[in-house]
C-alpha cells in the first residue's frame, strides 16, 4: 500500500494481512502512517498503489460507507459521537431503523440496550444524551456502534487510552468474545504491556514502511518491538530521579479545597523542582481538582497560594498572573487553536509581550516560537506550521513550549502522553525531568499507574474526589495502588 498527499509521502510500502478471529497488533511512532494505513481500509483514503483483498478478492473500497456495507467498521481515537443525540440514536446514526421515514424508537432503544449489555455495559441508558456522559462512555456507545452493523472487522484507534484499568479488562474481555465469534480486530496501541495482553500477531510501520509482518505478540521481546518502531535501542524509558533539594521553597499550597459534588478537603504543596502525580482511576476527579487549581472551575471552598500569592477561586486570569500553566487532558479540544500556526499556539498566553503599539509583532513572536521549537526539538521545525499537521507527541510539546514562554512556576500536566507513541514519551518524560530541574513544581495526572510512579517524587493516590494516601513514588508500587483504590479508604 503506497499514499501521497501534497508532496508527502505517507505510506511507502505497507503490508497487513489479517485472519478471521485473531487481534492483530499495529505499531508505529505518531507519524509512522497508522492513521492513514486505517483511512485507507476505511474508505476515506483511496490507495495510489498496492491492492486489497478482502474475503479472497481483490476490492476499491469507494468510501466510508461502502468499508461498512463490506463488514469494515473502525472506532476512531478522537472520538466521533454526536453530543446532541441519545446514546441509541448515536449507535444507529447513518443506519437508522425507520419505515417510510418513521423512526422506530422503542425498537432503537431496545436493541441499543441488548448491545450495550452485550458490552457490559447495561446500566447505559439509550436514552441518555451521549454529551452527558464521560470519554470512557463516549467509547463504549462508539464500540456499540461499531457492532450495531453486520461487522467482520473491527478496527480499533487507541481504544484504551481513556479508559482506566477497570474499562480496559471489560474492553478486553468484549474483544476476546467478538473474535471467539469469528470477527478479525486490528488494535492500534501505543501500549506495550497492553499489546502483550491482548494481541495474537503484531505488524509495526515506521516511516510510512512495514518494518515487520505477522510477528508474535506472546514472544516478541519489548526491546526488539521498541527497535522496529524507533530504529534505535531505548534502554531506559523514565529518567533517573533525582532527589528534590531539602530546602526547596514551597511553590504551591492547596488548602482544604472543595468543588461540591466533585472532590472534597483536598490539601497538599509543591516545592520547586518537585513533581507531584495524581493515581486513581478514570472518575477519580483528578481532573477536576487541576482544573478547580486553574480556576476554570470556582472552588467551593479552600485556597490556592502560588509563592504566598492567594488566588481568586474561579479565575482562570489570577491563576495565570500567578504563574500557573495548564496542560489539559483534550489538548486538541481544549488546548490547542488546531488551524492556527505553531507560533500563535505558544504565544497564545503571552500576546500582551509582544504587543508593540496595539498591535502584535509577530516576528518577535516567531523569534520566541523559534527558542523553543529549537529547545524542545519539535518537528517539523517550522513555526509558521498548523497545529493540526502535527503528532500527539509534538503538540503536547507545544503546549510545554507555550508555558516556557511564560515562564511559569507551576506547571499542571493532565494526561500528557495520551496518544503518544514510546520514542516521543521518552522525549516528554525528559522534557517533564529537565523542567524539574530547573525549578519548576509540577503537578502530572495520569491513567498509567507506571506512568504517574515513574515521573513522581511523590504521589496522591485519589478515588471518588478523596486523598487516599500521600508517599513518596518509591515506597508505590501499582499492585498497592490499585489496592488502595480498590478498597477506598486511607491508608
Amino acid at each position: 500500500m503506497t499514499k501521497r498527499f501534497a508532496g508527502v509521502q505517507a505510506l511507502k510500502g505497507v503490508d497487513l494481512q489479517v485472519v478471521p478471529g485473531e487481534v492483530h497488533c499495529v505499531m508505529g511512532q505518531n507519524g509512522a502512517g497508522k492513521s492513514t494505513l486505517i483511512k485507507t481500509l476505511s474508505g476515506v483514503h483511496l490507495p495510489d498503489s498496492g491492492s486489497i483483498h478482502w474475503e479472497g478478492r481483490e476490492i476499491i473500497i469507494g468510501g466510508p460507507t461502502a468499508a461498512l456495507d463490506l463488514g469494515i467498521a473502525t472506532m476512531y481515537q478522537e472520538l466521533d459521537v454526536v453530543d446532541g443525540l441519545t446514546v441509541a440514536e448515536n449507535i444507529f446514526l447513518g443506519h437508522e431503523r425507520a419505515t417510510g421515514g418513521v423512526l422506530h424508537v422503542k425498537q432503537s432503544n431496545a436493541v441499543a440496550r441488548t448491545l450495550l449489555e452485550r458490552l457490559g455495559h447495561g446500566r447505559l441508558s439509550p436514552t441518555t444524551e451521549v454529551g452527558s456522559l464521560s470519554a470512557a462512555n463516549k467509547q463504549i456507545v462508539s464500540l456499540a456502534r461499531a457492532l450495531s452493523r453486520d461487522t467482520r472487522l473491527i478496527i480499533m484507534d487507541e481504544p484504551s487510552a481513556i479508559l482506566d484499568s477497570g474499562e480496559v479488562s471489560n474492553l478486553f474481555r468484549v474483544v476476546r468474545e467478538l473474535t471467539a465469534q469469528g470477527i478479525a480486530v486490528v488494535y492500534i496501541s501505543h501500549r506495550l504491556e497492553e499489546i502483550r495482553q491482548i494481541g495474537d500477531r503484531i505488524s509495526v510501520i515506521k516511516d510510512g514502511r512495514s518494518t515487520a509482518s505477522g510477528l508474535s505478540a506472546l514472544d516478541t521481546p519489548k526491546a526488539e518491538l521498541i527497535r522496529l518502531m524507533t530504529g534505535r535501542d531505548i534502554e531506559n524509558v523514565f529518567p533517573e530521579r533525582k532527589p528534590v533539594p531539602a530546602d526547596a521553597s514551597v511553590v504551591l499550597e492547596v488548602e482544604d479545597l472543595e468543588l461540591y459534588g466533585q472532590f472534597e478537603r483536598v490539601s497538599f504543596s509543591v516545592r520547586a523542582g518537585e513533581i507531584l502525580g495524581f493515581a486513581g482511576l478514570v472518575g477519580s476527579k483528578r481532573s477536576e481538582i487541576l482544573e478547580t487549581i486553574y480556576g476554570a472551575r470556582k472552588a467551593s471552598s479552600g485556597s490556592v497560594t502560588v509563592q504566598g500569592r492567594s488566588l481568586r477561586a474561579g479565575s482562570v486570569s489570577s491563576a495565570v498572573d500567578a504563574g500557573i500553566g495548564l496542560s489539559p487532558e483534550e489538548r486538541k479540544v481544549q488546548g490547542l487553536i488546531l488551524d492556527e500556526p505553531i507560533f500563535k499556539n505558544v504565544t497564545l498566553s503571552t500576546f500582551e509581550r509582544f504587543a508593540r503599539a496595539g498591535y502584535l509583532d509577530e516576528r518577535a513572536e516567531r523569534d520566541a516560537a523559534r527558542q523553543q521549537i529549537a529547545a524542545l526539538e519539535l518537528r517539523p521545525a517550522d513555526p509558521d506550521r498548523p497545529a493540526r499537521t502535527l503528532s500527539g507527541g509534538n503538540q503536547q510539546k507545544i503546549l510545554l513550549a507555550r508555558w516556557l514562554v511564560h515562564g511559569t512556576p507551576v506547571l499542571l500536566l493532565d494526561e500528557p502522553t495520551r496518544g503518544v507513541d514510546v520514542g516521543a514519551r521518552t522525549e516528554i518524560y525528559a522534557l517533564i525531568r529537565r523542567l524539574a530541574a530547573d525549578g519548576t513544581a509540577i503537578i502530572v495526572v495520569s491513567s498509567e499507574i507506571e506512568e504517574v510512579l515513574g515521573l513522581a517524587d511523590t504521589v496522591l493516590v485519589i478515588d471518588d474526589g478523596r486523598v487516599l494516601t500521600q508517599s513518596e513514588a518509591s515506597d508505590l508500587d501499582e499492585h498497592a495502588v490499585l489496592d488502595l483504590v480498590m478498597k477506598g479508604s486511607a491508608a
